[in-house]
């Protein structure tokens, strides 16, 4: 699995990137270092979107849903020929979406609403990634200002 994603990530324009620890292994080589201060309030957060462990943080809940768990998901349930489109697309949306939702309060633009929103989009879509692309539009478009 480890060498598709690495012919997922040359295929796909992408230079081999050292992701952290908790982020899947899959989609380590897909997606760049997110460049938050170790151990920062922002980075225990960004920790807690792809692995579900709030490690003491005020108000988490955690556990499931986890980016890295709804990864696994979405390639479980792309057809074959589909699952490396799905898992380079679901580790690229990771770092999209976790990195506004970590954001402080006062400026992000994707809450734990639209987290929410984000999955049952994920969850009810037929075609993997036409669900993907769904959430991806809507994830820039919050992103850019229209979502707010």
């Amino acid at each position: 699995m480890w060498r598709a994603a690495m012919a997922a990530a040359l295929v796909l324009g992408a230079a081999p990137a050292q992701a952290q620890s908790y982020v899947r292994a899959e989609c380590k080589p897909l997606i760049a270092a997110d460049r938050l201060a170790e151990g920062s309030l922002t980075a225990r957060w960004y920790k807690r979107f792809w692995t579900g462990d709030c490690n003491g943080l005020g108000g988490c809940m955690g556990g499931s849903p986890n980016w890295n768990g709804i990864v696994g998901q979405l390639v479980a349930r792309a057809a074959p020929s589909e699952r490396q489109a799905v898992l380079a697309k679901a580790c690229r949306l990771g770092p999209l979406i976790g990195l506004e939702w970590t954001r402080p309060k006062d400026v992000r633009r994707i809450d734990s609403g639209d987290l929410r929103g984000f999955q049952a989009t994920l969850q009810s879509s037929r075609d993997v990634l036409v669900g993907m692309g769904k959430v991806e539009a809507q994830a820039r478009a919050k992103i850019a200002g229209g979502g707010r």
